[in-house]
């Protein structure tokens, strides 16, 4: 008896500092406060409480809250806490703060309102899934200044083909405004953004203040970046005339893996431009702000994709260099120059989610761009550039354990910050149901047990694979993963995902009849009595954490069959394995 007292305590004590835990950091920001009543009770008496008592005129969320009772009203924390001691909360089903969420990856840059290319290409599905991090893109150009607003793009050593030498300082702006449209430091407060912004810029220097450049310095600048660790390569330069010292260049770098992009050309001529007319290379045409063929841009034979270039009705607004001063200026330009450097952010966003063979990468963009029907002159290619398909299409049918990492960053569990913020809040409550599970079978017999099917049994009644409740796999469905990461009481909810417990599920029912059934069965019967401790120790932290049954409602009912069935659970497996003794036998 004793034993049971001091586990009990301890449970409830557990129980109590989780419900009291409150973080180290703010859990959310909210200025209201969400309540839900009991469908069983009278609304209007409830209503009239918070006005009379608190001062309060709360209000229906909308129109359609009426049939849930659903109501909202003005609050901050201290309220919140008040409202949660008062009488009113049997009359609840919950009540919570009113969180007030934000879209995801929209920059903070001040003037990223103005880049409408970057709308154009439906930029910010794609950021939600990657931002091309680890991946370096070379760009083949007047070499690149690290201008302000390029402070937090990591610029990996490149080589100036033109002066022969390593610093391949931009003196056009040319090369530095193509490098702000693919890696632009963003999220930083100033500003525009950038496609690819966690990618890395490898500037090569091949063109010089004239805005002229040479084959051979070009072909060599391809070898260079490739020899270097360039993923995707930029070329916004082009001319008449084919080389086969360049298409060798070209070649060379495709079968070791690299992406090819180029601009097609400014004449308003029907063919592309070389390099972009090379098979092996993914030649852009350019797009105004209305999503028609840019005036100026070459169309016709050899153009594979489109991506906005700009026009005079709506440029590409980007960070760079006067060439006069060498200041910094923020300007806008336009031309194929300027498109094809879309197309190589995309790739680099394509690249880092583990594509790596250039000839996937260019079928993604081209089978994801939006197609123009009525297009006989071949003014667009493949279609626009779509970056948020392209990502989608890319991700399609990976089911690596990125997408596990991925949920586990997002709940905080890998992110530094989750343990020194509130969201630790979110682990506590399953590691408690798992320490307390392991208490529990400790103190009934006095040393941690080894045995393999009693360990099953504290896991799957305590917390279950928790870590699995939230994996995300794409358009696969979600339910199988919420039943395999649920404990045995979380079961009879894990299928439609409610918050509310089975009462069949969370009680003493099912592990009295796993133990009728295999008490004949040594493994079988220590598995039992594990999942008896672990749904002891699940029922009795749920109590007090946030206890919310069936029919019971979320108040001191529900908390009360939670605590006597826990006590329920844990005096049958006291009773099973009295006078037994463990054994390492599996």
């Amino acid at each position: 008896m004793k034993k049971i007292i001091l586990s009990l305590l301890f449970i409830f004590g557990l129980g109590f500092a989780i419900l009291n835990f409150q973080g180290l950091a703010n859990q959310g920001e909210f200025q209201s406060i969400v309540v839900n009543f009991r469908e069983d009770i009278n609304v209007t008496e409830s209503l009239g409480f918070l006005s009379k008592n608190f001062a309060l005129q709360p209000r229906l969320n909308s129109e359609f809250s009426e049939r849930d009772h659903v109501y909202i009203f003005a609050g901050d924390k201290q309220l919140l806490k008040s409202l949660k001691k008062s009488p009113l909360k049997v009359a609840m089903e919950y009540i919570e703060p009113n969180y007030i969420y934000h879209s995801f990856d929209i920059p903070n840059d001040p003037l990223y309102t103005q880049q409408w290319n970057l709308h154009n290409i439906n930029i910010t599905p794609a950021w939600e899934e990657t931002k091309g991090e680890g991946v370096t893109v070379a760009v083949i150009d007047t070499g690149v200044t690290q201008v302000p607003d390029l402070k937090e793009t990591k610029i990996v050593p490149g080589y100036d083909f033109v002066n022969d030498k390593i610093d391949a300082t931009d003196d056009v702006g040319h090369g530095t405004h193509v490098a702000g449209t693919i890696a632009q430091s963003t999220n930083n407060n100033y500003g525009v953004a950038g496609i690819a912004y966690q990618a890395q810029i490898m500037p090569i220097k091949v063109l010089a203040a004239s805005g002229g450049g040479t084959i051979a310095d070009i072909a060599e600048g391809i070898r260079f970046a490739t020899d270097n660790g360039a993923d995707v390569i930029n070329m916004s330069l082009g001319g008449g005339g084919e080389s086969k010292l360049l298409e060798d260049a070209i070649n060379y770098a495709y079968e070791k893996g690299v992406v090819i992009i180029a601009a097609a050309g400014n004449a308003n001529q029907n063919s592309a431009s070389y390099p972009a007319r090379y098979p092996r290379v993914i030649s852009v045409s350019a797009l105004d702000a209305l999503g028609e063929k840019a005036p100026y841009s070459n169309f016709g034979a050899g153009v594979d994709i489109s991506a906005p270039g700009g026009s005079d009705s709506g440029k590409i607004l980007q960070n760079t260099i006067d060439p006069s001063t060498g200041e910094s200026v923020f300007e806008g330009y336009q031309g194929t120059s300027m498109a094809a450097p879309h197309v190589a952010g995309v790739a680099a966003l394509i690249k880092a989610t583990g594509v790596n063979n250039p000839d996937e990468i260019t079928q993604i963009l081209k089978q994801s761009a939006r197609r123009i029907n009525e297009d006989s002159f071949n003014y667009f290619g493949a279609g626009h550039l779509d970056a948020g398909e392209a990502v989608k299409l890319a991700l399609k049918g990976q089911i690596t354990f990125k997408d596990f990492f991925r949920w586990l960053r997002d709940n905080g569990y890998i992110n530094p910050k989750f343990w020194i913020d509130g969201g630790v809040v979110a682990l506590l409550p399953k590691v408690a149901m798992v320490l307390g599970s392991y208490l529990l079978a400790f103190i009934l017999r006095n040393y941690l047990p080894f045995n393999l099917s009693l360990n099953m049994g504290l896991v799957a009644g305590s917390s279950g694979l928790f870590f699995l409740r939230g994996f995300y796999i794409f358009d696969l469905p979600q339910w199988p993963f919420r039943v395999m990461g649920s404990s045995l009481p979380e079961l009879g909810n894990s299928l439609n995902g409610s918050g509310m417990l089975n009462p069949i599920f969370a009680s003493v029912l099912i592990p009295f009849l796993l133990i009728v059934l295999l008490l004949g069965n040594y493994s079988g019967k220590w598995f039992s009595v594990g999942v008896s401790l672990g749904v002891t120790s699940c029922l009795l932290i749920t109590a007090f954490i946030h206890p919310s049954v069936w029919s019971l409602g979320s108040g001191l009912i529900a908390s009360g069959f939670l605590i006597f069935n826990a006590v329920l659970c844990f005096g049958l497996a006291n009773f099973v394995s009295r006078n037994e003794k463990f054994s390492n036998l599996v």
